[in-house]
């Protein structure tokens, strides 16, 4: 039956998390039998328990007159103002709920439908629409383009450029691969990024905006880790907050991170209201919004003191986390200097006698039931790397410590 679909569903692949977990799936009859049962570094998603108090309204709400019926795909109003709130109070941005925001499946499912909406699929590759990508970056961005018959171009984040490419030199270095700049619809950023952890200035948002505005496309801003951060210092922003930017950008949230709530899948697009409009009606032929119990107690989470104070202690536990995991790695041999000023994860070089970050996570994987991520997942310039998400809890942290000790996973040996 595979014939059946479309080429695109043929050529992609399981998406590498779950063929991740699957392969220690397999393994872990093996693992246990040596005391090396896995602990899965691998997923970014939290594990601790979301705020009690948005379990208690979710509670509550099951119980309200007319809950259980259709809600839009637009969403509740109480849920838009909630979002036009909280955007205001967090960055200052201003956003007219009825027009520029609308509720999302989770980040993920947004970006995707997005994209859906901005390419038209073609075959021939010169004809194919091109969306700038960060390269590495979030595994699931290249997969959505090429279900969408488009291209990915990447926009290398390297360490010789603070992770904050010069959008000019790309522009250039596409038109000298023999692509035509006219089938660039976009460029995705992802500050805090996943898989690296780095963050970028107001400024740099100011110059996305700018080359945006430049070429005519679109800027979309994928937002999800702005509130897990580590110090005011290094308070992640919006691109929202940068004058002009609605007139190009949109931006997309989730509470799935700062709140711990990934199995909800709860989120937001807000920005240029002609891109969430367009979004919209493609959106309202596919779903018919969230399930409004859990917008309701969304909603209340948002601008409430028990949801500010539970984001201040995951930002001072995921910071623990983190030092536990850096001077682990520092004991075996990896010279540190990019420590991450948010989100959970850490990008490491592999050791230089393994050949390929593959290679490396499978045998930390093999010998010593440690789930990590090969760079090369997240795209050609991951390549030499791996992500580790400190998601696991702090004893488990330092077994996985312990162990690469025993089974001898030092950098230089």
């Amino acid at each position: 039956m595979i014939e059946l679909f479309n080429e695109y569903v043929q050529s992609i692949e399981t998406y590498v998390m779950f063929r991740i977990k699957q392969a220690a799936a397999q393994l872990k009859p093996e693992l246990e039998a040596k005391n090396r049962a896995p602990i899965f570094l691998s997923m970014g998603a939290p594990v601790q328990a979301p705020p009690k108090f948005v379990v208690d309204r979710l509670k509550e709400a099951l119980d309200l007159d007319g809950i259980h019926t259709y809600s839009s795909p637009k969403g509740e109003d109480y849920y838009l103002e909630a979002v036009a709130k909280r955007m205001k109070t967090r960055f200052g941005v201003e956003l007219d709920s009825k027009t520029e925001i609308f509720s999302l499946i989770g980040s993920k499912e947004g970006i995707a439908n997005l994209i859906r909406a901005l390419c038209t699929p073609a075959h021939a590759e010169k004809d194919k629409n091109i969306i700038l990508i960060p390269d590495p970056g979030y595994a699931s961005y290249k997969e959505m383009l090429k279900t969408n018959g488009a291209l990915g171009y990447p926009v290398p984040l390297l360490e010789e450029n603070n992770f904050m490419p010069d959008f000019d030199e790309i522009w250039e270095n596409l038109k000298s691969d023999g692509y035509n700049p006219q089938k660039v619809k976009a460029l995705i950023i992802n500050y805090p990024s996943n898989p690296l952890g780095a963050t970028c200035t107001r400024d740099y948002l100011k110059k996305a905006v700018e080359f945006c505005k430049k070429h005519k496309i679109l800027l979309i801003s994928d937002a999800a880790y702005c509130d897990l951060y580590f110090d005011e210092s290094s308070r992640p922003s919006s691109v929202l907050e940068v004058d002009g930017a609605k007139d190009v950008a949109v931006e997309f949230f989730s509470f799935s991170k700062p709140y711990a709530m990934t199995g909800w899948r709860l989120g937001w697009i807000c920005g240029n209201k002609e891109a969430v409009g367009a979004f919209g009606r493609l959106k309202s032929t596919i779903d018919t919004g969230l399930f409004k119990a859990l917008q309701k107690a969304a909603s209340e989470v948002l601008n409430s003191k028990e949801g500010d104070e539970y984001i201040k202690e995951s930002q001072k536990s995921f910071k623990r986390k983190q030092k536990i995991l850096v001077d682990g790695f520092r004991e075996l041999g990896w010279e540190i200097k990019n420590v991450p000023a948010a989100t959970f994860y850490l990008w490491l070089p592999i050791p230089p006698r393994f050949a390929s970050s593959e290679e490396f996570t499978d045998a930390v994987l093999e010998k010593s039931g440690v789930v990590l991520v090969p760079g090369s997942a997240f795209g050609a310039n991951g390549e030499g790397w791996f992500r580790i998400s400190a998601v696991s809890t702090d004893e488990k942290l330092q077994e996985v410590i312990s162990r690469l000790k025993e089974d001898g996973f030092y950098f230089s040996r």
